[in-house]
């Protein structure tokens, strides 16, 4: 990896795309953050990282800039240059549900993002909090951050986070594609449906249904599959929850009715289990299917 010596990015007003473009950028070469217009010498620079200004981009030269597209570009800010250079892109497409709302604002204004959401302009308003509003701000006063600086700290672990949430999510997708099952069971009310059944293996992974709702939307099953089924790290047994909170599952109606389930939450989204046979697990599931 080269040496980077400097990110710049402009001075000013500070939007969600540049800040995090940065934060990526100054977790993986720790280097400072200089807040200015770029000189011709920046951006022929090789250890200058020139961030959403200076109209060029050109990945091998550290240059990633999106105001120069064409007006009828699709939506692409800094953010998902700088994502696409680290061959991250496609992924946070996928997995970041935040990051296409933000190509669009940053590109298209809250007005047309509104639309394009279908929702009314002051709604888009209602979704910033204190965290947006201080941490863009306190950025945007910025001349230069430095790793002292609690501001460049910050950006620091908000690209670690990213990084390592998107590796990480990529290798437990790929080890639930190795183990998972997709089981069809049968409702009298309604038909067939789907459940997806996550084995318990050694070494059973911290959160044993992290990455399940994602891989089923990678697998295309939204619309068929209605439960999870996975081991529980309290016990020997399994979890049984709702995918997408699908109120054809009420688990709250196995608490008092079978003896192996000894957790049912009163809201019906999640009830616990000491049966490890999968018939068993199925006939849970079918007993919770209104």
């Amino acid at each position: 990896m080269k040496t980077i010596r400097q990110i710049l990015t402009h001075p000013g007003g500070a939007h969600k795309d540049d800040l995090l473009a940065c934060s990526l950028l100054v977790h993986i070469h720790q280097a400072p953050v200089v807040r200015r217009e770029p000189t011709p010498e920046d951006l022929a620079d090789p250890e200058t990282l020139v961030i959403d200004v200076g109209h060029e981009h050109d990945p091998e030269r550290g240059n990633f800039d999106h105001h120069q597209f064409p007006r009828d570009y699709p939506p692409t800010c800094a953010l998902s240059l700088v994502l696409q250079h680290l061959e991250l892109y496609d992924d946070a497409r996928k997995f970041c549900d935040w990051l296409e709302p933000a190509e669009w604002f940053d590109t298209r204004g809250p007005n047309e993002t509104a639309k394009w959401l279908g929702v009314e302009r002051e709604i888009i308003s209602k979704t910033n909090s204190p965290v947006d509003i201080t941490l863009l701000r306190r950025f945007a006063k910025c001349t230069e951050l430095t790793p002292d600086s609690p501001i460049w700290q910050f950006m620091n672990m908000i690209g670690e986070d990213l990084i390592t949430y998107l590796k990480e999510l990529r290798t437990r997708l790929e080890y639930i594609d190795q183990h998972a099952q997709f089981w069809t069971l049968e409702s009298s009310s309604f038909g067939p449906y789907e459940v997806i059944y996550m084995p318990r293996t050694n070494p059973l992974p911290d959160d044993a249904s992290s990455g399940l709702g994602r891989y089923i939307e990678e697998q295309g099953k939204e619309e068929t599959v209605i439960a999870i089924v996975y081991p529980d790290r309290r016990g020997d047994g399994f979890g049984l929850s709702r995918y997408n909170d699908d109120q054809r599952v009420d688990f709250s109606a196995l608490e008092n009715a079978c003896e192996d389930v000894h957790f049912a939450h009163a809201r019906g989204f999640v009830c616990k289990t000491s049966a490890t046979e999968e018939a068993r697990l199925k006939d849970l599931i079918t007993m919770a299917v209104k």
